[in-house]
């Protein structure tokens, strides 16, 4: 979370407070919206973990258009 907050902070000149505040928004919005496979391993995806195994960036491309109103 810590590399996402920094690069609001320098897109956009906020603060690095607000800058957190704005990721763990979208985080928290995320999972509400996502399917719980995806959702579930959100904060390891935004702790710089990665995606674990079985998940691949299709498959989270596919949720996240499904989400942002792409079919």
């Amino acid at each position: 979370m810590d590399e996402l907050t920094k690069l609001i902070v320098s897109k956009t000149g906020i603060s690095e407070a607000h800058a957190r505040l704005a990721v763990e928004t979208v985080v928290g919005f995320l999972k509400t919206k996502l399917p719980g496979p995806i959702a579930g391993q959100l904060d390891s995806l935004i702790q710089g973990g990665g995606l674990p195994s079985g998940l691949d960036m299709g498959s989270v491309g596919n949720a996240l258009g499904g989400l942002l109103g792409k079919k």
